[in-house]
Parts: structure tokens; sequence; C-alpha cells
């Protein structure tokens, strides 16, 4: 029995189907009853109670994975945009940046919406891939002007 093994005994269902249910739910931008419909699509009948439980107790070895394979492979194509959320009754802007194939990049949660809220997602950016994007689409928003002169010409 290997180390890997050892982590799916006492379980109900094969390897195969935990890992496949858990790459599926960390992998794509799926839910957990999504996941299930996709297993029963397939004869496998298993509760999305049961997949969150999976994810849970495995999802950190298979993002991390994930993560390790993608590096080095991601879009030069950076979609940035944000959005205004409500924490705890405030107003937040949540940044984004994904890549041309949908591989989320970054997320950052700030307090306000300018220039230097836009340099701290820049700079954690470029410090996590390494390279400048060749391309990079916004909403046109004048902040991103700002952070891209200051940062991209370093």
């Amino acid at each position: 029995m290997t180390d890997g093994d050892s982590l799916y005994r006492r379980h109900r269902f094969p390897t195969e189907v935990i890992a496949q249910a858990v790459w599926l739910y960390f992998r794509f931008p799926l839910s957990l009853r999504m996941v299930e419909d996709m297993l029963a699509a397939r004869g496998i009948i298993v509760s999305h109670q049961t997949i969150r439980l999976w994810a849970e107790k495995f999802g950190r070895s298979f993002a991390n994975e994930i993560r390790r394979r993608s590096s080095g492979r991601l879009g030069d194509k950076w979609h940035l945009d944000e959005a205004v959320v409500s924490i705890c009754g405030k107003k937040q802007w949540l940044w984004r940046a994904v890549d041309q194939d949908g591989f989320v990049l970054e997320v950052l949660v700030q307090s306000r919406r300018n220039a230097k809220a836009a340099k701290r997602l820049m700079r954690k950016l470029l410090s996590g891939q390494g390279r400048p994007p060749r391309v990079m689409v916004t909403d046109k928003l004048r902040s991103y002007d700002g952070a891209k002169r200051e940062i991209m010409s370093r």
C-alpha cells in the first residue's frame, strides 16, 4: 500500500472516484451539486455532502498539485476586474485577475477602488507569475492605467 492510498482507506468509494470528484470540484468552477450530477451521469451515485467532505479532506493536496502543474504554463493574456461585495455590512472591493483559459491568477479584497489598490494587485500578480502579460484586458478603470505605467515599467 502506498502512502497516497492510506489517505483513502475506510472510504466506501474507490480511490479513482474520490479523486475524480475532488479534481472536478477544484479544477473547474463547479458547485458540489454539479459534480454530483456529473458523477450520476456516469452511474456513480454520491451525495453533494459526501463530495464536500472529500473536498475538505483531500482538497489541499489536489489544489497544490493543480497549481504546481499549471505554473509556467499560464496564459499571457490577463483579464482584470473588480466587483463590490459586502462583508459584515461594509462595502469592499474584490479585485480579480484571470488568464485567457479561465485560471484564476490572483484574488484580492480591498476597502478602496483606486490606483493604490490596483498597484497592489499588479505587484502580487507579477511576483506570483514572474513575467508580465502580453495583453492586459480591463474594464477601462483609470486606476489600472496608472498602476500599469508604474509597475510594468520596472
